[in-house]
């Protein structure tokens, strides 16, 4: 799975700590799934197994107190602790504690497979869809901060593709939003592979549309009879590599960068397209994606250099989760 460093201008656990979270992706995906893959092959039911992930299975109450009473005189600590005389080292022994606690269980992946799995292709498909999401979390959100996330995002079936398909060495920034001298300039696909960094324009059309590309301003569509205008593409597309060849530039970044036009839908007709641009259409996309699937190099320190350079200059908006966990506390109380 490719590992979506950042999306638009949403806060981003990457943005703190590239190499930590890479590597951490990585070992945590390739864990859970061999503990899962474990677990179905001995037949142990998948819904338990869930509940063991969640570590409510392995709870233990006091005698004579249920789980429920249990956490209401947790609740009951947690209110009266607010007015209670702690020493001040006990105070921040225990505030050490919950954020480390708080940032485990952030980082927690326990995948939720609610359907009954007849064969490990089929586990595996069920484990990656769980994955897609987490991945979506990741992007989105911090320990302390949280972005609202689109809908749109959900169903992107090219971000699907991209994070369900791709290598894990792959660092994937979706429409990020860097500010550049105090302006925002809004990007397109980055790609950055172990070996260069690929900016990509993507064109969606209706399925099986023509785009018919010129030297001019415009392109054309053509879907059956009906033909209409569309802006010419690879002006935004040389931008965007102008821009991100001189922020490498200015950071002494050695890092190839590769143009791409890709379309999952249409065919795309220009014979005319400039020798540097590369032209991903319906007809060649199963086969690209496939080819960059069976890619294993790992991570390299150019490619992490590169990454960072985008990383440093992307804008973020994001809210406090600390004012949400308390509102959620108060709401909790009142009830």
């Amino acid at each position: 799975m490719a590992q979506l460093v950042k999306m638009l201008d949403y806060v981003s656990r990457y943005e703190h700590d590239l190499s930590r979270y890479t590597t951490q992706f990585i070992r945590l995906k390739r864990s859970q799934w061999e503990r899962m893959k474990r677990q179905w092959d001995n037949g142990v039911d998948l819904a338990s197994w869930q509940i063991a992930a969640d570590g409510e299975s392995s709870a233990v109450h006091p005698e004579n107190e249920s789980p429920i009473e249990e956490e209401a005189g947790k609740k009951r600590f947690s209110t009266l602790s607010r007015f209670l005389p702690f020493r001040k080292e006990e105070q921040a022994g225990t505030d050490e504690e919950k954020h480390q606690q708080h940032e485990n269980d952030d980082l927690q992946f326990s995948p939720n497979i609610i359907q009954d799995p007849r064969s490990v292709q089929q586990l595996r498909k069920l484990y990656i869809e769980q994955l897609f999401h987490f991945q979506l979390k990741w992007a989105s959100s911090t320990l302390t901060e949280r972005s609202r996330i689109d809908g749109k995002f959900m169903r992107d079936p090219l971000l699907h593709d991209f994070l369900e398909s791709l290598p894990d060495s792959y660092l994937l920034f979706y429409y990020p939003v860097l500010k550049i001298k105090k302006a925002p300039v809004e990007l397109e696909v980055l790609l950055m592979t172990p070996v260069e960094c690929i900016c990509m324009t993507v064109l969606q059309a209706e399925e099986s549309s023509v785009l018919v590309g010129s030297g001019e301003r415009f392109w054309s569509k053509k879907l059956g009879e009906q033909e209409t205008k569309l802006l010419n593409p690879t002006i935004g597309l040389n931008r965007m590599a102008k821009i991100v060849s001189s922020l490498f530039a200015s950071e002494e970044v050695d890092f190839p960068i590769r143009k791409l036009l890709l379309s999952r839908e249409s065919y795309i007709d220009f014979p005319g397209i400039a020798h540097d641009i590369q032209i991903i259409d319906r007809r060649d996309y199963p086969k690209w994606l496939e080819k960059g699937k069976k890619l294993s190099t790992p991570m390299k320190s150019n490619q992490f250099k590169a990454a960072q350079t985008i990383l440093d200059l992307c804008q973020t908006t994001a809210a406090s989760r600390l004012f949400e966990t308390e509102d959620q506390s108060l709401e909790t109380e009142n009830e």
